[in-house]
C-alpha cells in the first residue's frame, strides 16, 4: 500500500523505548504504561508492542473498549481499567482477564451481583479518593467510613481484590500549597493502605505515582508506578518536567501551493490578516480537523526548510496558510513540520503549541484526528504505518534515510545519558 503524504503524524519508537528505560530506571521497579486515548494520540497498539518489547509490566486504559482492543491485538500483560465499566459486563472483564477499578461500595455490590450471576470472578483494584474528588472511596471526607466500605469489598462474591491506588490532583505544580496538598494525599493513601493491612486485609499491589509524582517524588513508587504523559516525552506541566525525556511525536503536512499576496489582499475566513506589503504565502495541508487547533490562528509557527514560518490568518478545517517570504525556494510538495521535536528556532513544539492555544500538551497529542495516519520510525527511518480509517497496518515501502539521520537532537542527548542514570 502506497503512503500518501498529506497530513501525517510520525512517532519515534526509539524515543518511546528510551523514555520507558529512563522511567523504569528511576522507579527501580515495574512500570504500568498508561495507553488510554489511543496511547495519548500516539497509537495504542504500536505503543503497546514497543513497550512489551521493552519489558513493560502492565497497561492501563480508560474503558472496556480500550482494554478489549489491546487483548484483541494479543497483549497478554495485566490491563487495568482506570474508569467505569457497566456491571453487566462483568463476564467479559473476567473472560478477558481485565482488572476493573472498584471505587465505591455501591458499585462493588452491583459488579459483584453481575459477576455472581454470570458465575465468574472479576479482579479489581480499589480506588482511594485522597483529594482528587472524582471516583474513589473518600478517605479525606470520612476516613473510617471509607475504610469500612473498602473492607466490605473483600468479602463480595465474584470480586477478587488484587490492588489499591489513588491519583494526585496537583503533583504537577510547584506552588507551595499544591506541594503540601500532594504530600497530604500521599499520607492519606499510605495511612489507608496501612490500616487495611492492620485490619487483616491484603490490598495486593499498591500504586499511587502518576507521571508528575514520579518526577517530583520518586520515593513514592510503592509496588508499581503509572507512567502516562512522560512515556511520550512530554512534560506533565511547565513546572514539572524532565529535559532528558524524548518527545516521540511530530505532526507533518505538505505545502500545496505558493503565491504572492499583494498589499491589501487578505487571507482565510474573516479576513483577519491583510498584507501591508508583498507576502509570499504557502498553503499547507493541515487544519483543525486534523488536530491543529484553530486557536493557533495568527499565532502558530511551523517549520519549513528548517526555518520558522508564521501562520497567517485563521486556521481552516483542512488547511492553513504560512508566511514564507523570508524562506527561499519554498515549493509545493515541501514537507512542513507542524509541531514537534526538530522544530526550527521560534517554531512550535507540542509544548509551545499548547501554551499558545491555552491548553496542555496532553490535549494537543490526544487531539490528532483519526484521519491522520501514524507513521512509526525506528533506527532512523520509517518502518510501518497505520491507516486508522481503514484500520490497517502497512509495512513502509518507500525509501528510508540512512540510519542516524533526521533525528531530533533531544533524542540523541537522551540516548547518550540514558546509561548514566541511577
Amino acid at each position: 500500500m502506497r503512503f500518501e503524504k498529506h497530513c501525517w503524524a510520525e512517532i519515534d519508537l526509539d524515543a518511546l523505548a528510551a523514555n520507558f528505560r529512563r522511567i523504569r530506571s528511576r522507579a527501580g521497579g515495574p512500570v504500568c504504561a498508561v495507553v488510554k486515548a489511543d496511547g495519548y494520540g500516539h497509537g495504542a497498539l504500536a505503543v503497546a508492542d514497543a513497550l512489551h518489547a521493552a519489558g513493560c509490566a502492565a497497561f492501563a486504559v480508560s474503558c472496556l473498549a480500550e482494554a478489549r482492543q489491546l487483548r484483541d491485538h494479543g497483549v497478554n500483560e495485566p490491563i487495568l481499567i482506570l474508569g467505569y465499566t457497566e456491571p453487566d459486563f462483568a463476564d467479559e472483564l473476567a473472560a478477558l482477564d481485565i482488572t476493573q477499578t472498584l471505587f465505591s461500595a455501591e458499585y462493588g455490590a452491583a459488579l459483584s451481583a453481575a459477576a455472581a450471576a454470570a458465575g465468574c470472578t472479576v479482579a479489581c483494584h480499589l480506588k482511594a479518593d485522597t483529594g482528587m474528588g472524582r471516583i474513589g472511596f473518600a478517605l479525606r471526607t470520612d476516613f473510617e467510613a471509607a475504610i469500612r466500605e473498602m473492607e466490605t469489598c473483600f468479602s463480595l462474591p465474584g470480586i477478587r481484590i488484587t490492588g489499591i491506588f489513588q491519583h494526585f490532583a496537583a503533583a504537577d505544580s510547584t506552588d507551595r500549597a499544591d506541594v503540601a496538598y500532594t504530600a497530604d494525599q500521599y499520607a492519606q493513601f499510605a495511612r489507608g493502605v496501612a490500616r487495611l493491612r492492620a485490619d487483616g486485609f491484603d490490598p495486593g499491589r499498591t500504586h499511587c505515582a502518576n507521571s508528575a509524582a514520579q518526577l517530583t517524588h520518586p520515593e513514592w513508587r510503592c509496588g508499581l508506578v503509572r507512567a502516562g504523559i512522560i512515556l511520550y516525552g512530554l512534560a506533565p506541566s511547565p513546572q514539572v518536567s524532565d529535559p532528558l525525556l524524548c518527545p516521540a511525536l511530530r505532526l507533518k503536512a505538505l505545502v500545496t501551493q505558493v503565491k504572492w499576496l499583494q498589499p491589501g489582499q487578505s487571507v482565510s475566513y474573516g479576513r483577519t490578516f491583510t498584507a501591508g506589503q508583498p507576502v509570499r504565502a504557502a498553503t499547507v495541508s493541515v487544519g483543525y480537523a486534523d488536530g491543529y487547533p484553530r486557536l493557533l490562528s495568527g499565532r502558530g509557527v511551523m517549520t519549513v526548510r528548517g526555518r520558522a514560518a508564521p501562520v497567517l490568518g485563521r486556521v481552516c478545517m483542512d488547511q492553513a496558510v504560512l508566511d514564507v517570504t523570508a524562506i527561499p525556494d519554498v515549493q509545493p510538495g515541501d514537507e512542513v513540520l507542524v509541531f514537534g521535536p526538530g522544530a526550527a528556532p521560534g517554531a512550535d513544539t507540542v509544548k509551545t503549541a499548547a501554551e499558545k492555544a491555552g491548553t496542555i500538551g496532553y490535549e494537543i497529542a490526544c487531539g490528532i484526528a483519526r484521519r491522520v495516519p501514524r507513521v512509526y520510525r525506528q533506527g532512523g527511518g520509517p518502518v510501518f504505518w497505520y491507516d486508522l480509517l481503514r484500520q490497517q497496518k502497512y509495512v513502509w515501502e518507500g525509501p528510508r534515510p540512512p540510519a542516524g539521520t533526521d533525528q531530533p537532537a533531544a533524542h540523541t542527548a537522551d540516548q547518550e545519558k540514558e546509561g548514566t542514570e541511577s
